[in-house]
């Protein structure tokens, strides 16, 4: 496992009125998207900020330079044995997004 990933919403108590619309996010008031992901040593190697509230996981998971990086091959070389089966590439754990 490469790392966890996972997306939080942070409350944005001083949004300027012209982006409240954008930024408003699950609950009441303003809130940005943090992505961040974490080692098993609590260690953060990666952190995406400031996607508006309005988002979902997936949407801001979509948007990330990581995703970009996975999905155009730009993977740290891994390998590892899994029931017999070896994989060459990490993988990412992640909740029910």
């Amino acid at each position: 496992m490469l790392g966890s990933i996972d997306c939080r919403h942070w409350s944005w108590k001083n949004c300027p009125k012209a982006w409240h619309g954008q930024f408003h996010g699950q609950k009441k008031g303003s809130t940005m998207i943090l992505e961040a992901v974490a080692d098993q040593e609590t260690w953060i190697w990666h952190a995406f900020f400031g996607m508006p509230g309005s988002l979902n996981d997936i949407n801001v998971v979509n948007r990330s330079p990581l995703m970009n990086k996975i999905a155009n091959g730009e993977l740290p070389p891994v390998q590892f044995v899994a029931n017999g089966r070896t994989y060459n590439y990490g993988y990412y754990l992640a909740d029910g997004i």
